[in-house]
Protein backbone atom coordinates (compact mmCIF):
# COMPACT_ATOMS: atom_id res chain seq x y z
CA UNK A 1 0.00 0.00 0.00
CA UNK A 2 2.87 2.37 0.74
CA UNK A 3 4.09 1.96 -2.83
CA UNK A 4 0.67 2.93 -4.17
CA UNK A 5 0.52 5.96 -1.92
CA UNK A 6 3.98 7.06 -3.10
CA UNK A 7 2.53 7.07 -6.62
CA UNK A 8 -0.24 9.40 -5.42
CA UNK A 9 -2.84 6.67 -5.87
CA UNK A 10 -5.82 7.06 -3.57
CA UNK A 11 -6.28 3.99 -1.37
CA UNK A 12 -9.73 2.94 -0.15
CA UNK A 13 -9.93 0.12 2.36
CA UNK A 14 -12.43 -2.71 2.08
CA UNK A 15 -12.78 -6.18 3.53
CA UNK A 16 -14.41 -8.95 1.51
CA UNK A 17 -15.83 -10.28 4.79
CA UNK A 18 -17.53 -6.93 5.47
CA UNK A 19 -20.12 -6.03 2.78
CA UNK A 20 -20.62 -2.49 4.09
CA UNK A 21 -16.92 -1.74 3.68
CA UNK A 22 -17.10 -2.88 0.06
CA UNK A 23 -19.91 -0.45 -0.71
CA UNK A 24 -17.82 2.39 0.72
CA UNK A 25 -14.66 1.27 -1.11
CA UNK A 26 -16.43 1.08 -4.47
CA UNK A 27 -17.99 4.52 -4.17
CA UNK A 28 -16.92 6.69 -7.10
CA UNK A 29 -15.25 3.88 -9.06
CA UNK A 30 -15.72 3.31 -12.77
CA UNK A 31 -14.15 -0.16 -12.78
CA UNK A 32 -13.24 -2.89 -10.32
CA UNK A 33 -10.46 -5.48 -10.74
CA UNK A 34 -10.41 -8.28 -8.20
CA UNK A 35 -7.57 -10.72 -7.68
CA UNK A 36 -8.32 -11.68 -4.07
CA UNK A 37 -8.25 -15.28 -2.89
CA UNK A 38 -8.00 -17.05 0.45
CA UNK A 39 -5.84 -19.85 -0.93
CA UNK A 40 -2.48 -18.22 -0.20
CA UNK A 41 -1.54 -16.32 2.96
CA UNK A 42 -5.05 -16.29 4.46
CA UNK A 43 -5.84 -13.92 7.32
CA UNK A 44 -8.04 -14.63 10.32
CA UNK A 45 -11.55 -15.46 9.19
CA UNK A 46 -10.52 -15.98 5.55
CA UNK A 47 -11.87 -19.07 3.84
CA UNK A 48 -13.09 -20.14 0.43
CA UNK A 49 -16.63 -19.53 1.66
CA UNK A 50 -16.02 -16.06 3.13
CA UNK A 51 -13.58 -14.69 0.55
CA UNK A 52 -13.61 -16.59 -2.74
CA UNK A 53 -17.38 -17.08 -2.74
CA UNK A 54 -19.45 -14.73 -0.58
CA UNK A 55 -16.86 -11.96 -0.53
CA UNK A 56 -16.62 -11.84 -4.30
CA UNK A 57 -20.42 -12.02 -4.69
CA UNK A 58 -20.73 -9.06 -2.32
CA UNK A 59 -18.03 -7.14 -4.21
CA UNK A 60 -19.91 -7.56 -7.49
CA UNK A 61 -23.08 -6.27 -5.84
CA UNK A 62 -21.20 -3.35 -4.31
CA UNK A 63 -19.64 -2.41 -7.65
CA UNK A 64 -23.05 -2.47 -9.31
CA UNK A 65 -24.60 -0.37 -6.53
CA UNK A 66 -21.77 2.16 -6.80
CA UNK A 67 -22.34 2.58 -10.54
CA UNK A 68 -19.12 0.95 -11.72
CA UNK A 69 -19.27 0.11 -15.39
CA UNK A 70 -16.67 -2.66 -15.72
CA UNK A 71 -15.72 -5.58 -13.48
CA UNK A 72 -12.61 -7.69 -14.09
CA UNK A 73 -12.43 -11.03 -12.30
CA UNK A 74 -9.34 -13.22 -12.09
CA UNK A 75 -10.38 -16.87 -12.15
CA UNK A 76 -8.86 -20.02 -13.69
CA UNK A 77 -9.85 -22.40 -16.51
CA UNK A 78 -12.57 -24.97 -15.99
CA UNK A 79 -11.27 -28.42 -15.09
CA UNK A 80 -13.07 -31.75 -14.81
CA UNK A 81 -12.20 -32.07 -11.13
CA UNK A 82 -14.66 -30.99 -8.47
CA UNK A 83 -13.27 -29.06 -5.50
CA UNK A 84 -14.56 -26.16 -3.40
CA UNK A 85 -12.43 -23.41 -4.93
CA UNK A 86 -13.58 -24.28 -8.44
CA UNK A 87 -17.21 -24.38 -7.28
CA UNK A 88 -16.81 -20.91 -5.76
CA UNK A 89 -15.18 -19.50 -8.88
CA UNK A 90 -17.93 -20.77 -11.17
CA UNK A 91 -20.70 -19.38 -8.94
CA UNK A 92 -19.00 -15.98 -8.87
CA UNK A 93 -18.55 -16.01 -12.65
CA UNK A 94 -22.23 -16.75 -13.18
CA UNK A 95 -23.26 -14.02 -10.74
CA UNK A 96 -21.03 -11.54 -12.53
CA UNK A 97 -22.42 -12.42 -15.95
CA UNK A 98 -25.95 -11.96 -14.64
CA UNK A 99 -25.16 -8.69 -12.84
CA UNK A 100 -25.60 -6.31 -15.77
CA UNK A 101 -22.04 -5.04 -15.37
CA UNK A 102 -19.65 -5.13 -18.31
CA UNK A 103 -17.39 -7.99 -17.34
CA UNK A 104 -14.05 -9.53 -18.19
CA UNK A 105 -13.21 -12.93 -16.72
CA UNK A 106 -9.52 -13.75 -17.08
CA UNK A 107 -8.63 -17.41 -16.66
CA UNK A 108 -4.87 -17.86 -16.33
CA UNK A 109 -3.25 -21.24 -15.79
CA UNK A 110 -0.56 -21.76 -13.16
CA UNK A 111 1.41 -18.78 -11.87
CA UNK A 112 5.08 -19.66 -12.14
CA UNK A 113 5.90 -17.44 -9.14
CA UNK A 114 3.68 -19.65 -6.97
CA UNK A 115 3.90 -23.15 -8.42
CA UNK A 116 7.62 -22.95 -9.17
CA UNK A 117 8.49 -21.76 -5.66
CA UNK A 118 9.69 -23.40 -2.42
CA UNK A 119 6.21 -23.12 -0.90
CA UNK A 120 4.97 -25.76 -3.32
CA UNK A 121 8.10 -27.85 -3.40
CA UNK A 122 10.12 -26.21 -6.18
CA UNK A 123 13.18 -25.23 -4.18
CA UNK A 124 15.78 -23.76 -6.52
CA UNK A 125 18.24 -22.80 -3.78
CA UNK A 126 18.46 -26.41 -2.59
CA UNK A 127 18.03 -27.97 -6.04
CA UNK A 128 14.89 -29.90 -5.12
CA UNK A 129 11.63 -30.25 -7.02
CA UNK A 130 8.30 -31.77 -6.10
CA UNK A 131 6.53 -33.13 -9.16
CA UNK A 132 2.80 -33.78 -9.16
CA UNK A 133 1.84 -36.76 -11.31
CA UNK A 134 4.19 -38.02 -14.02
CA UNK A 135 5.60 -34.57 -14.73
CA UNK A 136 5.26 -35.17 -18.47
CA UNK A 137 2.11 -33.17 -19.25
CA UNK A 138 2.70 -29.67 -20.59
CA UNK A 139 1.55 -26.54 -18.80
CA UNK A 140 1.29 -22.98 -20.13
CA UNK A 141 2.95 -21.41 -17.07
CA UNK A 142 2.22 -17.69 -16.73
CA UNK A 143 3.60 -14.83 -14.66
CA UNK A 144 1.21 -13.02 -12.35
CA UNK A 145 2.81 -9.81 -13.62
CA UNK A 146 1.54 -10.55 -17.12
CA UNK A 147 -1.93 -11.33 -15.76
CA UNK A 148 -1.90 -7.91 -14.08
CA UNK A 149 -1.09 -6.31 -17.45
CA UNK A 150 -3.98 -8.17 -19.07
CA UNK A 151 -6.31 -7.03 -16.30
CA UNK A 152 -5.35 -3.39 -16.75
CA UNK A 153 -5.54 -3.61 -20.55
CA UNK A 154 -9.01 -5.16 -20.31
CA UNK A 155 -10.47 -1.83 -19.25
CA UNK A 156 -9.73 -0.20 -22.62
CA UNK A 157 -9.90 -3.23 -24.92
CA UNK A 158 -13.20 -3.72 -26.80
CA UNK A 159 -12.32 -7.40 -27.22
CA UNK A 160 -12.45 -7.85 -23.46
CA UNK A 161 -16.00 -6.58 -23.03
CA UNK A 162 -18.28 -9.32 -21.72
CA UNK A 163 -15.58 -11.88 -22.46
CA UNK A 164 -14.00 -14.89 -20.82
CA UNK A 165 -10.34 -15.18 -21.80
CA UNK A 166 -8.00 -18.05 -21.01
CA UNK A 167 -4.41 -17.00 -20.42
CA UNK A 168 -1.11 -18.86 -20.62
CA UNK A 169 2.52 -18.03 -21.11
CA UNK A 170 4.51 -17.95 -24.35
CA UNK A 171 5.57 -21.61 -24.17
CA UNK A 172 4.09 -24.78 -22.72
CA UNK A 173 6.58 -26.91 -20.79
CA UNK A 174 6.12 -30.05 -18.76
CA UNK A 175 7.26 -29.92 -15.11
CA UNK A 176 10.17 -32.21 -15.98
CA UNK A 177 11.19 -29.89 -18.83
CA UNK A 178 11.08 -27.02 -16.33
CA UNK A 179 13.39 -28.95 -13.99
CA UNK A 180 15.86 -29.57 -16.82
CA UNK A 181 15.78 -25.89 -17.75
CA UNK A 182 16.64 -24.89 -14.17
CA UNK A 183 19.33 -27.57 -13.99
CA UNK A 184 21.00 -26.21 -17.12
CA UNK A 185 20.94 -22.64 -15.85
CA UNK A 186 22.04 -23.55 -12.34
CA UNK A 187 24.59 -26.11 -13.49
CA UNK A 188 23.35 -28.56 -10.87
CA UNK A 189 21.16 -31.65 -10.91
CA UNK A 190 17.91 -31.44 -8.97
CA UNK A 191 16.63 -34.07 -6.59
CA UNK A 192 13.15 -34.81 -7.89
CA UNK A 193 10.37 -36.31 -5.78
CA UNK A 194 7.10 -37.47 -7.35
CA UNK A 195 3.61 -37.45 -5.88
CA UNK A 196 1.50 -39.83 -7.94
CA UNK A 197 -1.92 -38.93 -9.28
CA UNK A 198 -3.35 -41.72 -7.13
CA UNK A 199 -1.82 -40.17 -4.04
CA UNK A 200 -3.26 -36.77 -4.98
CA UNK A 201 -6.71 -38.30 -5.41
CA UNK A 202 -6.33 -39.85 -1.96
CA UNK A 203 -5.35 -36.49 -0.47
CA UNK A 204 -8.42 -34.91 -2.03
CA UNK A 205 -10.74 -37.62 -0.73
CA UNK A 206 -9.22 -37.54 2.76
CA UNK A 207 -9.15 -33.73 3.05
CA UNK A 208 -10.67 -32.43 6.27
CA UNK A 209 -11.46 -28.90 5.08
CA UNK A 210 -12.32 -27.12 1.80
CA UNK A 211 -8.88 -25.51 1.49
CA UNK A 212 -7.03 -28.84 1.74
CA UNK A 213 -9.41 -30.39 -0.77
CA UNK A 214 -8.87 -27.47 -3.14
CA UNK A 215 -5.07 -27.68 -2.89
CA UNK A 216 -5.27 -31.36 -3.80
CA UNK A 217 -7.65 -30.55 -6.65
CA UNK A 218 -5.30 -27.90 -8.02
CA UNK A 219 -2.35 -30.30 -7.80
CA UNK A 220 -4.37 -32.89 -9.72
CA UNK A 221 -5.14 -30.22 -12.31
CA UNK A 222 -1.44 -29.41 -12.61
CA UNK A 223 -0.53 -33.09 -12.95
CA UNK A 224 -2.81 -33.39 -15.98
CA UNK A 225 -1.42 -30.28 -17.67
CA UNK A 226 -3.12 -27.42 -19.47
CA UNK A 227 -1.96 -25.85 -22.72
CA UNK A 228 -3.49 -22.48 -23.63
CA UNK A 229 -3.32 -21.34 -27.26
CA UNK A 230 -2.61 -17.63 -26.97
CA UNK A 231 -3.10 -17.18 -30.72
CA UNK A 232 -6.81 -16.88 -29.99
CA UNK A 233 -6.39 -13.99 -27.56
CA UNK A 234 -8.11 -10.76 -28.68
CA UNK A 235 -5.89 -8.07 -30.16
CA UNK A 236 -4.72 -5.20 -28.00
CA UNK A 237 -3.27 -7.23 -25.16
CA UNK A 238 0.44 -7.47 -24.21
CA UNK A 239 2.32 -9.48 -26.83
CA UNK A 240 5.59 -9.91 -24.92
CA UNK A 241 5.01 -12.46 -22.18
CA UNK A 242 7.34 -13.74 -19.47
CA UNK A 243 8.76 -17.17 -20.23
CA UNK A 244 9.75 -19.82 -17.71
CA UNK A 245 13.33 -19.24 -18.83
CA UNK A 246 12.99 -15.53 -17.97
CA UNK A 247 11.72 -16.48 -14.53
CA UNK A 248 14.46 -19.10 -14.10
CA UNK A 249 17.23 -16.66 -14.98
CA UNK A 250 15.98 -14.31 -12.26
CA UNK A 251 15.73 -17.17 -9.75
CA UNK A 252 19.04 -19.00 -10.00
Amino acid sequence: MEQLERLNIEVAWGDLKDPASLVAACEGTTAVITTASSTFSPLEGDSIQTVDLQGQLDLIDAARAAGSSHFVLISFPEVDIQFPLQTAKRKVEEHLKASGLTYTILKPTFFMEIWLSPGLGFDVANARAQIYGSGENKVSWISYKDVAKFAAASLENPGARNAEIKLGGPEALSPLEVVRLFEDLKGQKFKVQFTTEGSLKGQKEDATDPLQESYAGLMLYLSRGDVIDMQNTPEGFPAQLTSVKDYARASV
